[in-house]
């Protein structure tokens, strides 16, 4: 086991931090690591978010990839009004599901409870949320309305910006030119024992392995454990070993993540694209609720 940086992670660490980045006039962040995340005050979500705030949470959005917004009370309807400006609202192929065990019956609300009888946590694995749909959510919203009394219960994240620019440039070539199958039912059958509504088939979708973000123009990598079943244009053995690579590769590198920890009234808006995030169960048997709204673009990541 190697305990030292490569000379390409700092590099890509440097590169990122020293990216010149203008005062905010209506809002105030604050960074929560130096490669990804930040707390913004001075905004009220429950009401309007004015034009110039509203692109100024954008530019920060940007900037940190993660956002957590403090001290808010807000209602499903301000939650929705809030992520729409974003995009349209995603619909999610188990809103119904998590409405039957307990949840809401919005299908633009995917909601979930864990708790001393749960088999598992929804997003207990390296992941980008709903890879496999065509067009994949690009901002997701989270609410968490119950927190575990005993502690606990952060979510990580991980910049996959950084984790494309890390790798040597040979290897950057090699995944320039792929492709992986992205399919629900790695997530959501194998995963959580979930079955598709009856006539239908969870989806299954051709991505980049590499993607340019259509907002900041950066390249990144765009695989994840939860989904990614395999590369399109390598055998199966190779195909396993270049995912297995980079998935450890996201799970290690703590050097480009952040562990977000909550508190009553914070609302956490990411970009679903450029980062991964994992839900962390180190709560059991307290309980933790949420609800997530996601936003998603007409498209889906472009090469």
């Amino acid at each position: 086991m190697s305990f030292y940086q490569d000379f390409n992670d700092k590099t890509a660490i440097k590169d990122w931090t020293s990216r010149p980045r203008e005062p905010y006039k209506t809002i105030e962040v604050t960074r929560l690591a130096p490669t990804i995340g930040a707390d913004v005050h001075g905004v009220d979500l429950s009401r309007e978010v004015p034009d110039q705030q509203f692109e100024e949470i954008q530019r920060a959005l940007r900037e940190n990839l993660v956002l957590a917004f403090r001290g808010q009370t807000l209602t499903s309807e301000q939650h929705k009004r809030f992520a729409r400006r974003f995009g349209t609202l995603h619909r999610h192929v188990l809103a119904k599901s998590r409405a039957i065990a307990g949840g809401t019956d919005d299908p633009e609300i995917l909601a979930w409870r864990t708790g001393p009888d749960s088999r598992f946590t929804a997003g207990d694995a390296w992941h980008h949320d709903v890879s496999c749909d065509e067009n994949p959510i690009w901002a997701s919203f989270l609410h968490v309305t119950k927190l575990p009394e005993g502690g606990g219960g952060d979510t990580a994240f991980a910049n996959m910006v950084l984790a494309y620019e890390s790798l040597s440039e040979p290897y950057k070539t090699l995944l320039d030119k792929l492709t992986a199958i992205h399919d629900g039912s790695e997530a959501w059958t194998a995963g959580y024992g979930s079955k598709p509504e009856p006539g239908t088939i969870f989806p299954a979708t051709e991505h980049p392995v590499v993607a340019k973000h259509p907002h900041s123009g950066h390249r990144f990598l765009f695989v994840n454990e939860a989904f990614t079943r395999n590369i399109v244009q390598l055998t199966r053995s190779e195909s396993d070993s270049v995912l297995q690579h980079l998935f450890r590769h996201i799970e290690k590198q703590v050097s480009f993540q952040v562990r977000v920890r909550w508190e009553p009234g914070t609302l956490l808006l990411w970009d679903n694209w450029a980062t991964q995030h994992h839900a962390i169960w180190d709560y059991y048997p307290q309980e933790r609720w949420g609800e997530r709204v996601s936003a998603r673009l007409d498209f889906g990541p472009r090469a």
